[in-house]
């Protein structure tokens, strides 16, 4: 032979050419394998891969209410994989799976001659699922001209040491845990979640034959944006599945005449269930997670460790909380703005618009590039399409960054806070209207003034130092100093001979009378009380305080008003109950922080749920009973502050409590009236629509149907007195009304009457 090749020169130079390229490759290979285009991974890293895991957020059944990312993916075991989906995945991508080693020789000559030679398209790629997962876990590089080949050879050199080192199901696992589907999203369970709403186990034949068809091409076959098109891509799956003998021919014609049905869950930052709830764990993760080390030594990272936070949220309870909320304020958005008509101040105050348009991103950046004021207005006066919100639709038009600003500043927002409050377990929060336009979040941002609803505190406090509940007072206005005179909502002067015990006006919220009773007790009393039952926040020590002219969190007033329902104790609201690793092993737990001592007497805690469920029965709060038919145990408080800024409702049951506020993001634009901003108007309902919708689910019995104890006879005879009374004649002929009452009395802390200064005794004795 090498005679031969040495007489015909021909012959000697083709073998030195395949010599050559022969030994080219073979160097070209080396250099690849050895590391010369990037380093492989070796076989003790293979065993231990650990990729990118999303951090899930989890409510109190283990429900996943959303995830932190930056690769949706969550990984399961291969238990967990149906066998219809690995048939499907099987049929579709890899026929030989089971009898190769990672590269299908067969399929690769095919791909040669069918491809190269004959230039026919339809041969298919000749990767299989090992090639695919080694590109998925390591992805591609670019090697410049070459790059195709480098990437080519070292995917092989991975599969094939992937296959010396896992089981043909251990590939599969880690293929369905780490291929990318649609929408980002990377991973059979997260596919599974977000597009059917089932756990990968729990997917059928169809929905699995549509997610394995999306491996072709995730955008142009996401059956979101596509449906017909993903359609018909299942169904040459399921041929496929035919074809290689996983399904009859009449399963599969059974199986393509079913029509294509999502439940498209997104886990998005901005979008699914509870994402203000969402945003605030995630601001406290960042604090957590300061003070943890992983086995490392390092600290954890929310978006890449795969952790699992458990939060206390009820997922029912909040799903039918944003619905309530949505419902209520999309009615109520169209009484307010047809209420105000051409006068709304977002149309005719301009110096409102102008100070909202400062405080936009548009304008600092003008700013910040020395745009004088004149020519940023000028710029944002410009029309260009811009995104709106609207309760019926998301609309693009072509407006201005002013008009834009000018929309926006119309809307009313909304926060409910939801909790257990024996023990401050958070059961729903909902920060606003939508996460996606409205990022602040009304449950822990915001502070308002709280209106009728402190008042409360004032009678309590009444109570504890020592106040009959049968006291009566009449509820004629009185002036204090700098000639602040208080006055009852309507604005019609009160009979100044009627007198009203406290729980009538207390469930009435007459305010005069909650003046009156907060100057007999003592402003430092009340203040004192407030504070112990949980209230932080500096309260100003003036009479006006009894009419709830502090400014409060959600959160603060809800945490305020559990020691009426736990026994005088105050629970702290808190929502992460433990942080898992993704493990299982526990990094963190969070327990119940109540006070240890009560802050009210037993009896005086049942004195005033009693007096708030009058306000439910007989007072402001009785469209609970009349509109809505709600006929649960339930206790209140309504709450409207000056210039109807700002609605609130408490609703109390047995075991949840409940606050909501409502009113516009902007404190300079209120309600045009009280018929509309009263809190049993703009609050109350989200309480209410919440409460009728877990009546229709047994699973709230235990809250639905709770009962709040009997009194006891004592407490009912402390209570037997008519809630009204009228002065007997010579008074009404001589006169003694608060009306006479110096108004120096402002200036003591409780004013003492004749008789007690003489006998020690009370006024009314």
């Amino acid at each position: 032979m090498l005679n031969k090749i040495k007489r015909k020169p021909w012959l000697k130079w083709a073998f030195i050419t395949l010599v050559s390229l022969f030994s080219v490759f073979i160097i070209f290979f080396a250099s690849i394998y050895f590391g010369a285009w990037g380093e492989l991974p070796s076989s003790t890293e293979l065993k231990e891969l650990r990729q990118n895991r999303a951090t899930e957020v989890l409510a109190d059944n283990g429900e996943l209410i959303g995830k932190f990312y930056v690769f949706d993916r969550q990984p399961i075991t291969f238990e967990e994989l149906p066998s219809h989906l690995i048939n499907a995945l099987v049929a579709t991508e890899d026929a030989r799976f089971f009898e190769h080693n990672g590269i299908d020789n067969r399929s690769l000559l095919r791909v040669l001659f069918k491809s190269i030679l004959l230039q026919d398209d339809s041969s298919g790629g000749g990767s299989t699922i090992s090639l695919q997962l080694a590109k998925n876990i390591y992805g591609r590089k670019d090697y410049g001209p070459l790059g195709i080949v480098v990437n080519k050879f070292q995917e092989a050199i991975i599969a094939k040491r992937l296959e010396d080192i896992y089981s043909k199901e251990d590939i599969l696992k880690l293929y369905f845990n780490t291929v990318p589907f649609s929408d980002n999203t990377y991973g059979i369970e997260s596919a599974s979640m977000k597009f059917f709403g089932k756990h990968t186990s729990e997917i059928n034949l169809e929905e699995a034959a549509v997610l394995v068809g999306t491996l072709k091409a995730s955008h142009s076959y996401n059956p979101r944006i596509f449906p017909e098109r993903s359609r018909l891509r299942r169904d040459v799956v399921l041929e496929q599945m035919g074809k290689y003998g996983y399904l009859t021919e009449a399963e599969v014609n059974e199986a393509k005449q079913k029509a294509l049905v999502l439940n498209y869950k997104n886990y998005g930052h901005d979008k699914g269930l509870a994402p203000y709830f969402r945003a605030q764990i995630r601001k406290d993760l960042s604090k957590i997670l300061d003070t943890l080390k992983n086995k490392d030594g390092k600290k954890f990272n929310i978006y890449r460790d795969g952790l699992s936070i458990h939060t206390t949220l009820n997922y029912k309870m909040q799903s039918l909380a944003e619905e309530a909320l949505k419902e209520h304020l999309r009615a109520l958005q169209k009484q307010h703005e047809e209420a105000w008509g051409k006068s709304a101040p977002w149309l005719t105050n301009q110096n409102i618009v102008k100070e909202a348009l400062k405080k936009t991103s548009a304008w600092k950046k003008l700013a910040t590039e020395g745009k004088s004021e004149n020519q940023i207005l000028e710029i944002l006066n410009r029309k260009k399409s811009i995104e709106l919100f609207d309760y019926d639709k998301v609309e693009t038009r072509n407006i201005s960054t002013k008009d834009s600003v000018a929309h926006y500043l119309k809307f009313l927002n909304a926060g409910m806070l939801a909790v257990t409050p024996q023990t401050g377990a958070v059961q729903a929060w909902v920060g606003g209207i939508d996460f996606r336009y409205f990022k602040y979040d009304h449950v822990s941002q915001s502070k308002r003034q709280v209106g009728s609803t402190f008042k409360p505190f004032v009678y309590t406090a009444a109570l504890e130092n020592g106040m009959d509940p049968c006291t009566y007072f009449s509820a004629r206005e009185v002036s204090y100093a700098n000639g602040w005179t208080p006055s009852n909502s309507g604005g019609d002067e009160e009979d100044p001979h009627i007198n009203y015990n406290l729980k009538e006006a207390l469930s009435k919220s007459m305010n005069t009378i909650a003046v009156k009773v907060l100057m007999e007790t003592g402003i430092q009393a009340v203040v004192n009380q407030a504070k112990a039952m949980g209230i932080n926040s500096e309260l100003p020590k003036v009479p006006s305080i009894a009419l709830g002219t502090a400014s409060l969190s959600l959160t603060e007033l809800t945490r305020a008003y559990t020691p009426f329902v736990n026994n005088g104790k105050t629970s702290k609201p808190f929502y992460i109950s433990r942080i898992e690793d993704d493990q299982g092993n526990i990094l963190a737990e969070f327990k119940p922080e109540i006070s240890e001592a009560p802050s009210i007497s037993e009896t005086n805690r049942k004195i005033m749920i009693d007096m708030m469920k009058a306000t439910v029965n007989q007072g402001t709060a009785t469209r609970l009973r009349t509109t809505y038919g709600l006929s649960n145990d339930i206790a209140g408080k309504t709450g409207t502050t000056q210039n109807n800024k700002d609605g609130w409702f408490v609703g109390i049951t047995p075991n949840l409590l409940a606050v909501t506020w409502v009113g516009a993001d902007d404190h300079r634009i209120g309600f045009r009236n009280t018929y509309i901003g009263q809190g049993a108007n703009s609050a109350l309902p989200i309480f209410a629509k919440l409460m009728q919708k877990m009546n229709m689910d047994t699973s709230f019995n235990d809250i639905t149907k709770a009962r709040f104890a009997p009194i006891s006879s004592e407490i009912s005879e402390m209570l037997d007195c008519d809630p009204v009374k009228r002065d007997g004649f010579f008074k009404r002929l001589f006169g003694g009304s608060d009306k006479d009452k110096p108004e120096k009395e402002e200036k003591k802390e409780k004013k003492k009457g004749f008789f007690k200064r003489l006998f020690g005794g009370k006024d009314k004795d």
